[in-house]
């Protein structure tokens, strides 16, 4: 049963305390890591966004974000940066993260602003899942240990590599995802259906932990309608099983989206096979197919 939560704009520096310790209980994080209160209040008194899910008077969710500028040919432009969403682990997956994702949409759509972009780690499935498939963002751009050395509960021990996917709010791709009336989300079976090729089929061991294939033959191209790239079900719990398997898979999908976005390539979608063991695929085209 999902329980029943309130959306609104946070501007009150006691409310943003709050979020300070919201975020000490979603990552597990040292004091260097937290965002500050006077960090966020001057974020937001200056073009930035901070919203809160609200359990009656409890803070259970939250998404930061604040404006900023990337290069085009005919000049710098504007676009907003969500810098973090956080939800408290007894909300989770009953739909917080994505209302606050929809209100910062609204939000910025409302400031005049075509984009937001943000990081998340392409190896995090259920990140993948809200990101690429409910949310409609896309990416072809990887960014190498992009945080450097952290020491929380989900990054300790591997390079923090990250997506950093594009989100046009304006666009009909979005919208239609954000709409009541959604598309039905494509399943493996459909774009299987429709000839896309595994470039990185894992190998299952004994315990049905997914391997790497070694050097996999990456086939690119754009006459190549889509391309599945397979990364591990529960990244998470594959990572305190073994930690240098984990290692594995981050260095693999490292090599094979670095090929691909290089080639034109990116990703559109994220879907999961039916059938146990469960096993996750992004889906990219190729950019040229897109248009």
């Amino acid at each position: 049963m999902k329980t029943p939560f309130t959306i609104k704009l946070i501007e009150n520096i006691d409310e943003m305390h709050r979020v300070e310790d919201l975020q000490r209980q979603v990552w597990q994080e040292g004091e260097t890591d937290i965002v500050p209160a006077h960090l966020m209040n001057s974020a937001v008194h200056n073009g930035g966004l901070l919203l809160g899910a609200y359990v009656e008077d409890e803070l259970a969710g939250f998404v930061f974000g604040f404006t900023g500028l990337y290069a085009t040919p005919d000049g710098p432009r504007l676009k907003h940066y969500s810098s973090m969403l956080g939800v408290r682990p007894e909300y989770r997956d009953q739909g917080m993260g994505f209302a606050l994702k929809r209100a910062q949409w609204q939000m910025v759509r409302h400031q005049g602003i075509d984009r937001i972009t943000w990081t998340f780690d392409p190896l995090l499935s259920l990140n993948a899942w809200l990101n690429i498939t409910r949310l409609g963002a896309v990416c072809s751009t990887y960014l190498r240990d992009f945080y450097g050395k952290m020491h929380d509960a989900l990054n300790q021990g591997l390079p923090t590599d990250r997506f950093d996917v594009d989100w046009w709010v304006l666009s009909h791709r979005v919208n239609r995802r954000l709409s009541r009336r959604r598309r039905t989300d494509l399943t493996l079976a459909h774009f299987l259906a429709g000839g896309a090729q595994v470039v990185n089929p894992a190998e299952m061991d004994l315990n049905h932990l997914p391997h790497p294939v070694e050097n996999p033959p990456v086939q690119v191209g754009k006459d190549l309608t889509f391309l599945l790239v397979e990364t591990p079900f529960d990244f998470q719990a594959l990572k305190v099983v073994d930690i240098k398997l984990a290692l594995d898979w981050r260095l693999h999908t490292r090599t094979i989206f670095e090929s691909l976005f290089a080639a034109g390539y990116l990703v559109t979608d994220f879907v999961q096979s039916i059938s146990p063991p469960t096993r996750s695929y992004y889906v990219l085209v190729h950019g040229e197919s897109t248009l």
